[in-house]
């Protein structure tokens, strides 16, 4: 199923989706990589975060007059805030995380208890990501965090394509291919041991 997910967005449309679905988002996502996730967690947030789409990024943007410019915007590997991730789904419910390389076992849980989906988005597509950006409407922590650890606010039209790769059902493709692999593994293991 591919399916456009406009921001902010409901619990009941996400609970809707399943790992294996190929999403795009219009509307507003914002970027947070670890430390940013550390600050709002002690901080709190300089806006509502609910409904909106997190996108593990440290984008690559300059300044242009008066105005930022997105020049590539890729995913980070998201296993990085995996200790995080489950207390920042819990208090800020954002409902679309997107990432490269998927996440553990507490963020699945997680995203099951709140309602939300894990998407993975190519790594390296950074210059392609950018072209859905349509404008940066806000960034936070800029001096004290620096641009690729900034909360950058992006409105985007038809981000993506996103795979729902970990959805509310407590289903994860990655944990899905990593017992296919170890299972093919022991078979060939197995074999070897017998030859």
């Amino acid at each position: 199923m591919e399916k456009v997910l406009r921001t902010p967005i409901p619990e009941e449309e996400v609970r809707r989706l399943r790992a294996g679905d190929v999403i795009y988002i219009s509307g507003l996502l914002f970027t947070a990589r670890d430390e940013a996730h550390k600050v709002l967690l002690e901080r709190g947030a300089p806006f509502p975060l609910e409904g909106l789409v997190l996108f593990h990024c440290g984008p690559v943007v300059r300044k242009r007059d008066d105005s930022w410019e997105v020049i590539a915007a890729g995913p980070t590997t998201s296993m990085r805030m995996e200790p995080l991730e489950p207390e920042f789904l819990e208090k800020f419910k954002p409902r679309v995380i997107v990432g490269k390389g998927g996440m553990g076992e507490r963020t699945l849980a997680a995203l099951s208890k709140v309602g939300a989906v894990y998407c993975h988005f190519t790594g390296g597509a950074g210059a392609l990501a950018a072209q859905r950006i349509t404008g940066v409407r806000e960034v936070h922590y800029l001096e004290e965090l620096g641009i690729p650890e900034a909360v950058w606010v992006f409105a985007v039209e038809r981000f993506g394509p996103l795979v729902v790769a970990m959805d509310s059902h407590n289903r994860s493709l990655y944990a899905e291919v990593g017992a296919e692999v170890q299972r093919n593994l022991e078979k060939v293991l197995g074999r070897t041991k017998e030859g």
